[in-house]
């Protein structure tokens, strides 16, 4: 099975400006993020706010430019690609934000708001393009009469359904979700997921959703990548993650996601301060402030990912932790 979507040691930085005569600082949002996307799986990104979750997003659907690193989209590099081939890259990669209510054109009817990706990559007809999206619409629990109204009009639900049509109009080989279900009422969440993987199955498209709900990511996902500040510090497959997580950072996110049944035998684990600034990262390994197994090592020399339990893990002590 191919990839359609390959990084490898992806970087993003950003020069920020500290004012008059002052040298700018630069911030570290992606930091050697690795991973390889097959056909018709789900790759779940986590982690806490200002991890460098939506900045991979942005990465991936080229809204922005990597800083360094490689990016191949269904085998073709992104970085050497010309005019014509980015307009195919751009094809292939479509995207549904957090925010339903923003990313749609409020004085756009519906069915022009889906049709547009057809205008403008297709030679479809007008009336080809409105069949394409009634069965689209048809497809993801939209009625006929909806193609004629505006976004003010439906619910956040229904939004978001839209949205997700619009970006499965072209038959992406990827889709990027950037917290598609969080500003959904918990009623409406299992319904829009259900539909992200009936629409994955019908068309075979390759996920990559990021989300910090690790309930909603146990129930998507084939793949995880845990981050934080920019950098990965755990990935593998979902279940052997959430069954046993190796990294401290991993353990105590698992440890923080809501339950109905509790389990006693495994304690809630604490970890105290908050995400270091950007601006200043500290040295060695990035979790050493918070971590309760941190030493001198932790703060002198940072750990590399490396291959243990069928998982990648950057931690310098973490058969010790695990024994």
């Amino acid at each position: 099975m191919s990839a359609v979507l390959t990084a490898r040691d992806l970087t993003r930085h950003y020069a920020i400006s500290r004012g008059l005569f002052k040298p700018n600082a630069h911030v570290q949002a992606l930091n050697g993020v690795s991973f390889e996307l097959q056909a018709g799986k789900t790759l779940a990104v986590v982690g806490e706010s200002g991890c460098g979750k939506s900045t991979l997003a942005r990465a991936l659907t080229l809204i922005e430019e990597p800083s360094s690193g490689s990016l191949q989209i269904a085998g073709q590099e992104v970085a050497g690609a010309n005019k014509a081939q980015r307009k195919q890259l751009r094809r292939d990669v479509q995207m549904v934000f957090q925010n339903p209510y923003a990313s749609l054109n409020p004085r756009q009817k519906v069915g022009d708001q889906l049709g547009e990706p057809l205008l403008i990559n297709t030679s479809l007809s007008r009336l080809e393009r409105r069949e394409k999206v009634q069965a689209m619409m048809q497809q993801v629990g939209l009625r006929p009469e909806h193609y004629q109204r505006y976004p003010h009009m439906f619910s956040g639900g229904q939004r978001q359904r839209i949205a997700l049509a619009r970006a499965m109009m072209l038959q992406p080989k990827v889709l990027v979700a950037d917290e598609p279900t969080s500003a959904l009422d918990v009623s409406i969440q299992a319904q829009v997921l259900n539909l992200f993987m009936d629409l994955q199955e019908e068309f075979n498209t390759g996920y990559v959703f990021i989300s910090h709900n690790l309930s909603v990511v146990r129930h998507v996902a084939d793949d995880v990548l845990v981050m934080y500040l920019g950098r990965p510090v755990e990935m593998g497959p979902s279940e052997q993650i959430y069954q046993r997580p190796l990294h401290p950072y991993t353990q105590a996110l698992l440890s923080a996601t809501p339950t109905i049944h509790p389990d006693p035998s495994k304690p809630k684990i604490k970890i105290s301060g908050e995400l270091p600034n950007p601006l200043s990262p500290p040295s060695g390994c990035a979790f050493h402030q918070r971590c309760p197994h941190a030493n001198e090592r932790c703060q002198a020399e940072q750990p590399a990912l490396r291959l243990l339990d069928a998982r990648q893990v950057a931690c310098h002590h973490v058969e010790w932790i695990n024994s």
